[in-house]
């Protein structure tokens, strides 16, 4: 079956307003998961997630570690680390039952010998209570409202990389239930259920992928590989089963590494391959169309239990990340923002459902009073790739599960989000492109400059280096809104080789730019005359005097005092003294080059640089940060040096060193967004009555949560 729905954009509920009495979801912490572990160092990952009955403790899976970590949530503004229990194997779900753990874990040997168990564990004492033979391998679980039963879905996975990959691997897979009694499975009353002959793909090798359970105690079975949906009684009886069928998707961008993000491709009977799935009445369930083997839809559907669709998100839902900025452009060749779970619940009368974008790092929330039309209401930041969700609204909370852990290479750890619904303004998106005349995809943002009128102009860096743009935002609304894309060309065409990290306007309607090179990849440094339509009318190479020193990283900010440019480069190159980087000039009128030297703070890990310049009245200010995320991050702060001092040496002699006062410590500010401190604050400007603005660039939500902060700094 293949449903068309045009593709919706809802900017009602995005564009947030300031009134009092609206209730919303915003974040108010996040705990590192390797605050559990004894070695910090050990890779570790939140993936699914469960609140204890009284709301007071959460249990997360850990498949990396081998554990079940506990979080105290007493005070959800400042979680505690409770500890890991080491459960045997690699844990798959968790489930919880008053004060009783339940955790699928996977014991297989192989693929082809597929095994696992059902194991409980007290969550105060961390003791097993028990411990019951699943015969295959476990891959999610669920609890019934009552607490009468636990189901699982025993997926006996394929091996992906054994033929072609695909379904047909034997043995196939089942859902169990057993029922509960005094917070325990009762091992001996175990109803294996037979899945095989139901779908059309692989009806021999059934691959059940998530459960949920009614208050009618009927179970909904995903079966996502298959693209299969079944609806079971708790005995095994199965009372509906049906293709999850497919969807034609319009306005997408299906074209991997092509940096640029351009919304014109369609593709026609997408399968919907869901993963996650959720009641929302004894009725309706929602499902998550993630997609695995052949098909991903990009969004999430309603579907009635006897397989009536009732509502398809289409290509909206990612719309609405692409409006926030954070599409997973690297991702646009295969499913897109690939929402995989979700969460269902009532806060305050109103059902919600909660779907999780895995590649873009977003949850997007929608009031489902109407199962037949939800109404998109918020756009969450969470940590990179949410997994699984829990809400728990006897609390007003709303909790996320982040996998990723990025030790490897020096990025963000996997965390827990912790969301708090209030009678306050949605606190994000703080930079949306939501209510423009079109779809505007943006990302990477990086140098700013101040314009008339609360009009911000903000460029893109190389991330999105065939789609090099200067971006309007009107700062006068809430949250900021990106009113206008202008591509920056040369020759008519998406201008290339440039990485802007800096702009600054040139006082005739145009823009200079700052473009920060790299040799090994044939980007020069260099400076950009552009026109009030985007089209480089002049382009600046830098002397060879620089050149003959250079290193990788150059020009990251432009400003304008006179007649003379100054651009930032953000680390010492190969004449500088230690922590001392170089500020240079352009005159030009005269076309003369020079410099002045400005001392950096020293880095005890990392590195510090500067990442942008702006002149204002008697001063000039600069943004000097590291390059540490989260509890590692020291400096991310503006300074002022007195414009004067800007007095420039020739290039290859001694230079002048500027004075430094610190205006502003920005990393107090990063933490009042409830998440972990980022690590590339770029952008800073600053209007002529003193009011400024600073931003973050999410690296194209690349290795990144996706969360760009575009905040007022109040006036300098």
């Amino acid at each position: 079956m293949s449903f068309r729905l045009l593709s919706m954009t809802s900017t009602i509920a995005l564009m947030a307003t300031s009134a009092a009495a609206d209730m919303n979801f915003n974040r108010v912490s996040s705990f590192a998961t390797h605050a559990n572990n004894t070695d910090p160092t050990a890779e570790s990952s939140a993936e699914i997630i469960s609140a204890s009955g009284d709301g007071m403790t959460l249990a997360y899976s850990d498949s990396p570690l081998g554990v079940v970590g506990l979080i105290d949530i007493t005070d959800p503004t400042a979680p505690l680390a409770k500890g890991n229990i080491d459960v045997g194997g690699e844990p798959t779900a968790v489930s919880i039952v008053g004060t009783s753990v339940m955790v699928g874990v996977n014991t297989s040997e192989s693929y082809a010998a597929p095994s696992g168990r059902l194991k409980v564990f007290d969550i105060n004492t961390m003791d097993e209570l028990a411990s019951c033979d699943l015969g295959g391998q476990p891959d999610s679980t669920a609890i019934a409202p009552d607490g009468s039963f636990v189901v699982i879905a025993v997926e006996n996975e394929r091996d992906e990389n054994a033929g072609d990959g695909r379904t047909g691997q034997l043995p196939g897979g089942y859902v169990v239930t057993f029922d509960i009694l005094n917070g325990a499975p009762v091992c001996d009353s175990m109803v294996k259920i037979d899945m095989t002959g139901l779908a059309e793909v692989s009806p021999e090798d059934p691959e059940p992928e998530f459960v949920d359970v009614n208050t009618a105690n009927e179970i909904v079975v995903t079966m996502q590989e298959n693209n299969h949906i079944v609806v079971m009684s708790k005995s095994g009886t199965i009372l509906h089963h049906f293709s999850a069928g497919a969807v034609d998707l319009d306005r997408i961008d299906t074209v991997d590494e092509r940096g640029a993000l351009l919304f014109t491709e369609s593709q026609t009977g997408r399968l919907r391959e869901p993963d996650g799935v959720q009641w929302l009445d004894e009725t309706h369930f929602a499902i998550a169309n993630e997609g695995d083997m052949d098909g991903g839809a990009r969004g999430w559907s309603i579907f009635k239990k006897d397989g009536t669709v009732v509502f398809e998100a289409g290509s909206s839902f990612e719309h609405a990340i692409v409006q926030v900025g954070h599409y997973p452009d690297k991702r646009s060749d295969a499913k897109g923002a690939e929402p995989e779970g979700m969460e269902f619940a009532t806060f305050d009368g109103t059902p919600y459902a909660f779907i999780l974008a895995e590649r873009a790092s977003v949850v997007g929330v929608y009031d489902v009073s109407n199962p037949t039309a939800p109404v998109l209401k918020q756009m969450l930041p969470s940590g990179i790739a949410p997994e699984g969700a829990v809400a728990i609204p006897s609390r007003n909370l709303f909790v996320t599960a982040n996998e990723a852990d990025l030790i490897e290479d020096g990025g963000a750890r996997s965390h827990v989000m912790i969301y708090e619904y209030q009678t306050a303004p949605a606190a994000y998106p703080q930079l949306t492109s939501a209510g423009a005349d079109s779809l505007i995809g943006w990302g990477a943002i990086s140098g700013m400059v101040a314009g008339e009128n609360g009009m911000i102009y903000a460029v893109n860096d190389s991330f999105y280096g065939y789609q090099p743009t200067i971006f309007t935002i009107d700062t006068k609304v809430t949250p900021a809104q990106i009113v206008d894309a202008l591509p920056v060309t040369r020759a008519g065409y998406p201008a290339q080789k440039l990485d802007i990290e800096g702009i600054v306007r040139d006082g005739e309607g145009g823009f200079w730019l700052a473009s920060e090179g790299r040799t090994d990849r044939l980007v020069p440094h260099a400076i950009y005359h552009v026109n009030a339509k985007g089209q480089i009318r002049q382009e600046i190479a830098l002397p060879a005097a620089l050149l003959a020193v250079e290193a990788r990283f150059g020009f990251e900010g432009i400003t304008l005092i006179g007649n003379t440019l100054w651009m930032a480069v953000q680390r010492e190159w190969g004449d500088d003294p230690k922590d001392h980087v170089k500020l240079v000039s352009y005159n030009i009128d005269t076309e003369e080059w020079g410099a002045v030297h400005y001392p950096k703070a020293a880095a005890d890990t990392g590195w510090t640089g500067l990442s942008e310049i702006v002149a204002h009245g008697d001063s000039v200010y600069v943004v000097e940060r590291d390059n540490q995320i989260g509890a590692a991050a020291k400096v991310k702060k503006v300074f002022r040096i007195p414009a004067d001092q800007l007095v420039p040496a020739p290039l290859g002699g001694p230079l002048p060193v500027v004075t430094k006062e610190e205006v502003r410590d920005l990393i107090p500010d990063l933490r009042a967004n409830g998440g972990y401190v980022v690590d590339k604050v770029e952008g800073l400007a600053i209007f002529a009555d003193g009011s400024a603005w600073a931003s973050t660039d999410n690296d194209g939500v690349d290795d990144s949560s996706g969360e760009t902060f575009f905040w007022s700094l109040g006036s300098f």
